[in-house]
């Protein structure tokens, strides 16, 4: 299926490794010009290296602290036109209320939650100027609270309200709004979250794959999966949808 992206240009946060890299890499073989971000610059040119090895398009890098707003408004000053945001970036850690302390849920949220809602600011009038697509991949613990993830589960819930709210007002600006709740994917945070749950359960951190069996299909998702579903939310293929969110969690792993 021709999904229609060549040409497009498309900018993804996070996009160094997991979810993130992953997706650039399939906007890439779909034809899509990129603009990679990530704060670690080492690690972004060495993904960006990967996708030119593979895929004749344009990858652009800018390391960014986009928990920072001014960083925010230097990446937009740099992209006046622009037909795909993917916003990704964002790792919030886990915790009950009282281990969670204010430092670092404000910490979390900057990055993950106003991040998001800073770029899309940021970068709106360019994308309108394209009719262009947002895609905010926000995570599955937004609809399956859990008090030991409470500054995830809050944040990742406030952010599929606001994708819902910004794709009613989009319309207008002939832009579509969606997001996509992943459940567990096979990324190093997830190996790690696991392995800090087999030390806490079985006293041993290398029995973290056990774990992976309690899953649906036995396994988590691929990066892969979840950007194959990035590039056709973002394409003309889906272009009656949006205020949608997407949950890919194997019917609940």
């Amino acid at each position: 299926m021709d999904l229609q992206l060549s040409g497009k240009l498309a900018l993804v946060t996070g996009a160094s490794k997991g979810i993130g890299r992953a997706t650039a890499a399939v906007l890439a073989q779909e034809g899509c010009d990129l603009v990679m971000i990530s704060r670690d610059p080492t690690t972004l040119n060495a993904a960006a290296d990967a996708i030119r090895l593979r895929s004749s398009v344009s990858v652009r890098t800018i390391p960014a602290d986009l928990s920072k707003q001014d960083s925010i408004e230097r990446v937009a000053a740099e992209i006046p036109e622009l037909d795909i945001l993917v916003n990704n970036a964002g790792a919030i850690p886990p915790g009950n209320l009282l281990a969670t302390g204010n430092e670092a849920w404000r910490a979390a949220w900057d990055l993950k939650v106003f991040g998001y809602i800073g770029m899309c600011r940021a970068l709106y009038p360019s994308l309108k100027r394209r009719n262009g697509v947002i895609v905010n991949i926000i995570g599955a613990a937004g609809e399956r609270l859990d008090p030991n993830y409470i500054a995830g589960s809050t944040g990742n819930a406030s952010l599929m309200a606001f994708t819902k709210s910004l794709a009613k007002g989009a319309v207008k600006d002939g832009m579509r709004v969606v997001g996509i709740n992943p459940g567990p994917v096979a990324t190093d945070r997830l190996e790690v979250m696991m392995r800090g749950r087999a030390k806490t359960q079985f006293g041993d951190e290398s029995r973290w794959k056990e774990f992976l069996g309690s899953m649906s299909f036995g396994r988590a998702a691929t990066p892969e999966e979840i950007g194959s579903a990035v590039a056709f939310l973002a394409s003309a293929r889906s272009g009656y949808t949006s205020g949608t969110i997407l949950t890919i969690d194997g019917a609940g792993s």
